[in-house]
């Protein structure tokens, strides 16, 4: 094919691979192609879309004839495709230079992207896009053909090791072209002060065709970066991106929106209140992207860390750092720290309260510890003691103290909703608290809360607001520039610029989450003993079936009293798993905040008193009132996490219960209107055998249901007076509609026919056997029960 001819099929060929933007074609659905069920499709999809496979040296070949693709800005995430349309210029360099007015007759602004840029586009979006592919077999995120590619790319244009690879050339020059400066096809204000791309300061005097290589590796670098990026983690409500903004951007957004206004008289431009709607995109990020964030957040640790040390002399460095050297060093407080820090916000204040948070958990975890993606390793030992953070990672702690602080007053918030006693809750919370109990964290974070908490020294308020700024490209070479000396002045800018000058913090170790965590450690005290009951009742519950015991009556069916509890099924590997996650995290919370052993004792104390001298446990927290009991918030929190619960018993009619699922509806109904026939002919009678005193008047009784006498129990919140009824003496048939004395009956009608034993002559047995029982009964239980089958 000619350069002419491919360029023509190029935008056909990334659709039919990634999918169209709005989802309704699927492509080769990489999210879901794993090499377990499809080797060919995988292994091929891979060789073709490698760095070095056929696709990418197409791009690299259109990229040398500095061809253009249009990109719809209405497919942007919500925040840049809001500011283009309202015409202000987004802070990413990614954007500046390629935003387009339609062509007459066109819908819609489009930017105009290089081959390379459309290509990483595209395999970036179809992450957001292709929700709702058809899936008719477990997928793993981590062994699709898609996470595979992003752990490619990030190795081959983020390399840890040496340079990035040049890229194929087919062309006499030698390198490709790096993307030309393009003048504006519309006026754009901005955020705020443009930063300089490190591309632009090491080539904006070289000529594009023969571009210095490493400028050519940093631009690949840097764009696939702001890609990701961008179309990763650029999402987030208007209330937030109001935030983010000065008040200088904002009033420099109005003057010109005024102007706009006042140049087009009769036809307005949109209006901003539904330009700024746009900002409030309704954002869920699943799983899968949160798993991939991760992998961008491990990979990018690993590329920073792998900078080399600075030389002694500075002058020396200056003359010798590369272009990816200054790339490593500023990577993640330039590109990435803010939105990965709105991003986390938004999934700690949105994630539902399940288990599918540990992933959010785990990408949150990764970015707070980026020693462990140092290259030197750690000294072998034969005691597994955890390794202490090193005093370098002091400046990385202090400038991102709110991913370290409020993120975790945030995660305390959510384990405070959480049942504790679930084995995959009790992890998240053991891995929070084990990761902040590293040796030397704590004092380091602590150190940095003091930074930040003392008196503000007298610094002229234009600067301040200066170096407040993440966009400016200069704010973040901390050890380069000699105007940001003071770590105090650091560790402000870096909150003040994530969350505003009135940002009123919430210090970590202060008394406010401090009870927090003492409540957390009550929970924690609470899920184990609930844990240790259901142990316990599991164990009993096993000793006591038997075959024999299916068959037996049991009052308690008819009562309608609820016993058991939803986590019975989680099994006893699991209770134990529990047992030991919340101990150990309970520790590391008293290693982190210094709980002493008398708060310790005492919370244990509270604890044990939740148990009664039978074991059982207690009844929601409620308070006696005129009208019966009230639950107060602790007792509605126990019972929405299952830590307590009241006995549901049945209190009306026990003939009008609802038909249970071991009972056969048809006998229950014809079994009542027998004994309301019988009950309504002989009432007079057996009122008047019940009320004798004698042998007869007893075993009267014990047949014959009484009502009134009924165990006294502790009810529920509801109005404490209520109206007694007498139903008086009856029979009650209903027992034999139940399925359990149904087999029994013809289990023993078939044992006696072996005995040549027929229906009549068994039926007469069981009245005699069932007499003498009654009999026996009667003679040494004088307070009788309630006949209850």
């Amino acid at each position: 094919f000619s350069l002419k001819e491919l360029h023509g099929i190029f935008p056909w060929l990334v659709e039919s691979i990634f999918g169209s933007l709005d989802g309704i074609i699927v492509g080769w659905n990489l999210r879901c192609l794993q090499g377990r069920t499809n080797p060919n499709e995988y292994s091929v999809a891979l060789d073709f879309l490698d760095p070095s496979g056929p696709m990418m040296k197409l791009v690299y070949k259109l990229q040398a004839e500095e061809y253009r693709y249009d990109f719809p800005v209405s497919y942007l995430p919500g925040p840049v495709k809001a500011s283009i349309q309202e015409q202000v210029l987004p802070e990413c360099s990614l954007y500046h230079n390629k935003v387009q007015f339609p062509s007459s007759g066109g819908l819609g602004l489009n930017l105009a992207l290089n081959p390379f840029e459309y290509y990483m586009f595209y395999f970036a979006i179809s992450l957001i896009t292709q929700k709702n592919s058809p899936v008719t077999h477990h997928v793993s995120p981590s062994n699709s053909a898609y996470f595979i590619l992003v752990d490619t790319y990030l190795k081959c244009f983020l390399p840890t090791e040496g340079t990035v690879l040049p890229p194929p050339s087919s062309n006499t020059g030698g390198a490709i072209p790096s993307p030309t400066p393009r003048s504006p096809a519309v006026p754009f204000s901005s955020y705020g002060m443009h930063h300089t791309s490190l591309l632009k300061r090491h080539i904006a005097h070289q000529p594009s065709v023969n571009a210095d290589p490493a400028s050519q590796e940093i631009w690949r670098s840097e764009t696939l970066l702001q890609i990701f990026v961008e179309m990763w983690l650029h999402h987030y409500s208007l209330e937030m991106y109001q935030k983010m903004q000065s008040p200088h951007v904002k009033l420099e957004v109005l003057h010109y929106r005024l102007s706009i206004s006042s140049k087009h008289h009769g036809s307005p431009a949109q209006s901003s209140y539904q330009a700024l709607h746009a900002y409030q995109e309704s954002f869920k990020p699943t799983e899968e992207h949160v798993l991939v964030v991760r992998l961008l957040v491990k990979h990018l640790h690993a590329f920073s860390n792998s900078l080399k040390p600075e030389p002694l002399s500075p002058s020396a460095h200056s003359h010798t750092a590369s272009p990816l050297e200054e790339f490593k060093r500023v990577v993640i407080p330039r590109f990435v720290q803010e939105k990965l820090y709105i991003f986390l916000q938004h999934c700690f204040g949105h994630w539902p309260l399940d288990a599918s948070f540990r992933a959010v958990l785990e990408m949150w975890l990764s970015y707070l510890q980026p020693w462990r993606y140092a290259p030197e390793k750690p000294p072998q030992s034969t005691e597994p003691l955890p390794r202490s953070v090193s005093e370098k990672w002091a400046a990385f702690i202090q400038e991102n103290l709110l991913m370290y602080t409020k993120l975790f007053v945030g995660f305390l918030n959510r384990a405070l909703r959480t049942d504790l006693v679930s084995p995959k809750n009790a992890l998240m919370v053991f891995r929070v608290a084990k990761v902040f109990a590293q040796p030397n964290l704590a004092e380091m974070i602590l150190k940095g809360e003091q930074l930040f908490l003392e008196p503000e020294l007298v610094i002229p308020h234009r600067q301040h607001r200066l170096f407040m700024s993440p966009t400016l490209g200069g704010s973040f070479l901390s050890s380069r520039s000699p105007a940001v000396t003071d770590a105090s002045f650091k560790v402000k800018s870096h909150v003040y610029s994530l969350e505003g000058q009135d940002f009123q913090y919430k210090q970590m170790f202060g008394t406010e989450v401090r009870n927090l965590v003492l409540k957390l450690a009550q929970l924690i005290c609470q899920a184990q003993q609930t844990a240790k009951s259901i142990s316990d009742h599991s164990a009993e519950t096993m000793a006591s079936q038997s075959f024999f015991s299916w068959f037996r009556f049991t009052p308690s069916e008819m009562n309608g009293s609820y016993t058991g509890n939803d986590l019975d099924e989680i099994g006893q590997d699991s209770i134990k798993k529990t047992d030991e996650y919340l101990e150990k995290a309970l520790e590391y919370l008293c290693q982190i905040f210094k709980l002493s052993e008398a708060q310790l004792t005492q919370m244990m104390m509270k604890c044990g008193t939740a148990q009664d001298e039978n074991g059982k446990k207690q009844l929601p927290d409620c308070i006696a009132s005129e009208n019966g009991l009230i639950l107060t918030p602790l007792g509605r929190y126990q019972i929405i996490n299952g830590l307590r619960r009241f006995e549901v018993q049945y209190q009306g009619d026990t003939e009008l219960q609802p038909i249970r699922s071991y009972e056969n509806a048809a006998l229950v109904r014809l079994l009542f209107r027998l004994s309301s026939v019988l009950n309504e002919r002989f009432a007079d009678q057996m009122e008047v055998l019940c009320s004798r005193e004698d042998f007869v008047g007893r075993l009267c009784r014990y047949h014959l249901t009484n009502p009134q006498l009924v165990q006294k129990i502790r009810y529920s919140p509801v109005v404490r007076d209520r109206t007694s009824l007498n139903w008086g003496p009856r029979i009650s048939l209903r027992f034999l509609a139940s399925y359990r004395t149904l087999i029994s009956l013809l289990m023993i009608y078939f044992l006696a026919s072996w005995f040549y034993i027929g229906p009549v002559g068994c039926t007469f047995i069981i009245l005699i056997g069932y007499f003498l029982y009654a009999v026996i009964m009667t003679f040494f239980f004088e307070g009788w029960k309630p006949h209850e089958h």
